[in-house]
């Protein structure tokens, strides 16, 4: 770690000229075209029907699309709001007991399920890297 730091301290003095060189300064073109367009390797070569025109699944706005749109739920702004995720408090909802035979916890299990505690031994070899099994 010394030595990278010495060289890091050393690149940092020393006056560097970087290999690329651009010509001319960064300028955005005046004339983008944002326009839908379909992808070069799309097979058919054009847009789904009804795209960006107010068809049934066009949105004019990412905003329109994420209040419609799911992804393991709704993405809605109303989240909160009546029947919608949080809209009931927990106790609302009943008591959260697993049905007979499923465990929460490995505790839960009967005994010759769980798991067996560490030795001394095996928490120093751990510990240790396994160096102290050799020697």
């Amino acid at each position: 770690m010394l030595a990278t730091r010495v060289l890091r301290q050393a690149a940092a003095q020393a006056e560097r000229t970087p290999l690329i060189r651009f010509v001319g300064k960064r300028h955005t073109p005046e004339n983008v075209d944002h326009t839908p367009q379909p992808h070069p390797a799309s097979p058919t070569g054009s847009l789904p029907a009804g795209f960006g025109n107010g068809g049934g699944n066009s949105h004019s706005s990412f905003s329109s699309y994420r209040d419609h749109a799911q992804q393991h739920g709704p993405l809605r702004k109303s989240i909160g709001a009546a029947g919608g995720i949080g809209a009931q408090s927990a106790a609302h909802l009943g008591p959260v007991e697993p049905p007979n035979g499923i465990f929460f916890d490995r505790n839960q299990l009967p005994e010759r399920f769980r798991r067996a505690p560490l030795t001394a031994a095996e928490i120093e070899a751990v510990a240790s890297g396994g160096a102290t099994l050799f020697g």
